[in-house]
């Protein structure tokens, strides 16, 4: 605008030179020179006030100079008047690096810039912003402050299930566990994102306060590609507690779905793979008094070979139902209680037809071996017609014994 302005005044000049000149040829023949001297007057006037001074871009930050003790979860921002903000560049440390730096959002206009993410503690964080004013000018302004400091005590830690890289059954649910108890439910829940390819229908459902999970409508279409983002650094989970760092898992779910279904009266357990039946495998399970609970499980767990205590359900070894049993083969969790699917060739006699087992479904070897190498942790195994009707919440994965809808009750959103 300054250079416009240069240009009016130029212009008038010219202008002005002209009317002279038009003034003089036309002297002897007219008087109205003076109302043309009036107008000229008014019009340099005006090229004056077209050359006011651009005003200057001033910058506002949330976040003082110098501060010192910022909260971790405040969301820097940064807004401008009388110009547009070009870059900004905000990190921690002396060198700003990928994991150093914050990344942020600007609005289309230029007016505002937000970050991503929240603060670390402990920290020194600078923010450079650079900005254009109304005449193109471009400056560069920096600011420096420090976050509180926090021990691991004041930070709840967010382990991811599955593993990154993961393949996993069709029933898998996404769990997240923490360290320290989350009061502040909803406010983490809403940094919990889960994304997959094809899209499909989910929601959280909270455990108790340290567990999550998350599980889709339906189980998982086979081959779905899963991400899951716990953005939870800094935020307040609970008073004076804030979450310890973001966290990130990628998953694939199997393209052979693998659900089984396992009849408890009629000692049988018919394997599917994509919804076509594979196996109808002669099986055993719990005897009275040990009966196998009825439900929708998750393999939890794989082992080639596991021990198997009894003590460990509960059963001491003083009493006539105690076991310890070495190198168990093929043995798949499904309860944390202690019901798994294994090879148990001391009652193959049985297997077909009766229940003789102390819970756990027992198979064949080489049936066990064939259902073991097909299967992955997050396969459902449902169990049905027993005289034990209750599968206790929790005990295992049990996210698909509910309705999609009482689970999604357990949402803090919801």
């Amino acid at each position: 605008m300054k250079v416009q302005g240069r240009q009016s005044v130029m212009q008038s000049g010219r202008r002005w030179v002209g009317v002279l000149l038009v003034s003089v040829l036309v002297a002897g023949c007219s008087s109205a020179g003076g109302d043309e001297s009036d107008s000229d007057s008014a019009a340099a006037g005006d090229a004056t006030a077209s050359a006011s001074p651009t005003p200057a871009t001033e910058l506002t930050f949330n976040v003082d100079e110098g501060a010192s003790g910022v909260p971790v979860d405040t969301a820097l921002t940064v807004g401008v008047s009388h110009g547009q903000i070009t870059a900004v560049t905000a990190h921690f440390g002396g060198k700003a690096t990928r994991k150093t730096t914050l990344d942020g959002d600007l609005t289309p206009d230029g007016a505002s810039w937000t970050a991503a993410s929240l603060l670390e503690p402990g920290k020194r964080y600078t923010v450079s912003v650079t900005t254009r004013d109304e005449s193109g000018k471009v400056s560069t302004e920096s600011r420096a402050f420090r976050t509180q400091q926090l021990t691991l005590d004041q930070q709840a830690y967010a382990s991811l299930s599955p593993m990154d890289g993961a393949t996993v059954g069709v029933a898998m649910p996404v769990i997240v566990r923490f360290d320290i108890p989350v009061k502040r439910r909803a406010e983490v829940e809403k940094r919990l994102v889960v994304s997959s390819t094809p899209k499909v229908e989910g929601t959280w459902s909270w455990m108790s306060d340290s567990e999550v999970h998350y599980r889709p409508r339906k189980y998982w279409p086979a081959g779905t590609k899963v991400k899951v983002h716990a953005g939870i650094n800094g935020v307040r989970t609970a008073k004076g507690v804030w979450g310890q760092e973001d966290r990130d898992t990628a998953f694939t779910v199997t393209k052979r779905a693998v659900t089984t279904v396992v009849d408890v009266s009629r000692h049988k357990a018919t394997v599917k793979i994509n919804g076509k039946v594979a196996r109808v495998l002669p099986a055993t399970t719990g005897k009275p008094g040990f009966q196998t609970r009825n439900g929708t499980k998750v393999i939890m767990e794989k082992h080639p070979t596991k021990r198997m205590d009894a003590a460990t359900t509960g059963i001491s070894e003083g009493s006539s139902e105690y076991y310890n049993i070495e190198n168990v083969r093929y043995a798949m969790r499904v309860t944390n209680s202690g019901e798994f699917i294994h090879a148990a060739p001391w009652s193959t006699g049985s297997q077909g037809s009766a229940n003789v087992s102390h819970g756990c479904t027992g198979l064949s070897t080489s049936n066990a071996a064939w259902l073991y190498g097909i299967s992955h942790i997050g396969d459902p195994v449902k169990f049905i017609r027993s005289d034990r009707k209750v599968l206790e919440p929790q005990n295992g994965w049990t996210d698909w014994n509910v309705s999609y809808a009482e689970f999604a009750k357990g949402s803090a959103l919801s």
